[in-house]
């Protein structure tokens, strides 16, 4: 398997970094070999004004019929009724009691158009922004994140993802996500049993074992596996280390988030964002509903309205909502007319148009962008390309879509290609 790096930093093709291998990584896997990239100038320069990015990612694609577009009384609406909004003149699907009480914070994309309507490349082109094509591997957008806003020096990672996610592509490990699989407790492998002296003196063996790398002519890679140790080891010592644990949140607050993993993890992720985190990913599966669709909706959509209504109004409470984006999407929409699969009829992929929520960040509360027929099956008005999605996530993160970063071939590529910026969710 071929190695890529960024700053001189040699991972494998897939850029991923897991818990084990972020605080174990050793010197015969930084050792195989690679090429330099270059990093963007444009990085340094970037004001550090706390701005930071929260995904919620609904793994499986969820229905623009049974969330945010609604056609009831229509063939293809099936049995889905709408609600009314704190947004006058807005409705959503009656799955969501909770988010529709806090739509005035909340921007509605319902023409949303992609071009893969397969799990694998969707999912590829929604977090990367380009469509999976040849043998590139572009960086999921959390990786463009945190390379641009992340702080090299942090005791925390710049990337979190609540579950396992795309990697960091070409800009390697040193932007990868830090996957946490038990949201509430510290993260696997990371433990303050060892006391700090008997750490030291581990740091200082390998350290010397990194110095005899190096003379034998490996001096780039064994820098480098010294400042990944560093990085494990600020992260263990850190005192920001609990944001990553619920020990000292009330139980009326994490109740409130509700009591599953997904609920969890997004009271970590505002926790992480509060703490200094750029950029974290929570995912919620299940969203597959080729058949029995309006018996698992329920469920689904109680879980995610719960958590993410609650996550809103917190970071409102707080203070963080006018530098936190929060985005809501999955790869790709489900089919407007509905299919005969056993036991009960469900929707099947479908990429031509489907929705995502934008909130914060200077996201303009209430805005409704597009119009689908009155059928579900075609763009009516001002449909949105994913590009356009991306280089408006860019413009509410303060970061320049137009930057250029190296791949380890000396390629240069700009952060989003094409597009344009949703100027209408901005005021």
């Amino acid at each position: 398997m071929k190695s890529e790096s960024l700053l001189h930093l040699n991972v494998t093709r897939d850029g991923g970094i897991s818990r084990r291998q972020f605080l174990r990584v050793s010197a015969a896997g930084l050792a195989a070999g690679g090429l330099v990239s270059r990093i963007s100038a444009h990085a340094g320069q970037l004001k550090k004004d706390g701005r930071a990015c929260i995904l919620v990612w609904l793994a499986g694609a969820p229905s623009q019929f049974e969330t945010w577009d609604p056609k009831p009384g229509t063939p293809n609406g099936g049995e889905t009724k709408a609600i009314p909004t704190s947004v006058h003149g807005l409705e959503i699907a009656e799955y969501w009691p909770k988010m529709a009480k806090a739509m005035s914070d909340v921007a509605v994309l319902r023409t949303v158009v992609g071009k893969e309507a397969a799990h694998e490349r969707g999912t590829y082109h929604l977090q990367t922004g380009r469509r999976l094509t040849g043998a590139e591997q572009f960086p999921h957008f959390g990786s463009i994140v945190a390379h641009e806003r992340g702080d090299a020096e942090s005791d925390l990672p710049n990337f979190v993802s609540v579950g396992e996610t795309l990697s960091s592509g070409f800009l390697g490990v040193q932007f990868a996500p830090f996957i946490v699989e038990r949201p509430g407790q510290l993260p696997a492998n990371v433990s303050r049993a060892v006391p700090p002296p008997r750490l030291n003196r581990r740091l200082a063996l390998l350290a010397e074992q990194d110095a005899e790398f190096a003379q034998a002519g490996a001096r780039t890679l064994a820098d480098e596996h010294q400042k990944l140790y560093g990085r494990a080891a600020r992260l263990m010592a850190s005192p920001r280390l609990k944001a990553f644990e619920l020990a000292d949140e009330s139980q009326p607050t994490k109740t409130a988030y509700g009591t599953s993993p997904f609920g969890q993890g997004l009271l970590v992720a505002r926790r992480l964002v509060e703490a200094g985190v750029p950029f974290v990913e929570v995912r919620r599966g299940g969203w597959d509903m080729h058949d029995s669709l309006y018996n698992r909706i329920k469920p689904a959509a109680a879980d995610v309205d719960t958590g993410l209504s609650q996550l809103l109004g917190d970071l409102k409470q707080r203070g963080l909502l006018d530098r936190t984006l929060v985005v809501c999407l999955g790869e790709f929409g489900r089919t407007p007319k509905l299919n005969r699969r056993d036991p009960a009829p469900g929707r099947d992929h479908w990429a031509k148009n489907f929705g995502a929520l934008l909130a914060g960040a200077g996201v303009r509360g209430g805005a409704v962008i597009g119009k689908t027929s009155s059928d579900g099956q075609e763009v009516a008005d001002r449909p949105v390309e994913v590009s356009d999605l991306f280089q408006t996530l860019c413009k509410a993160l303060g970061i320049d879509a137009s930057t250029e970063l190296y791949t380890p071939q000396g390629r240069p590529l700009t952060i989003v290609d094409g597009g344009s910026v949703i100027r209408e969710l901005f005021a």
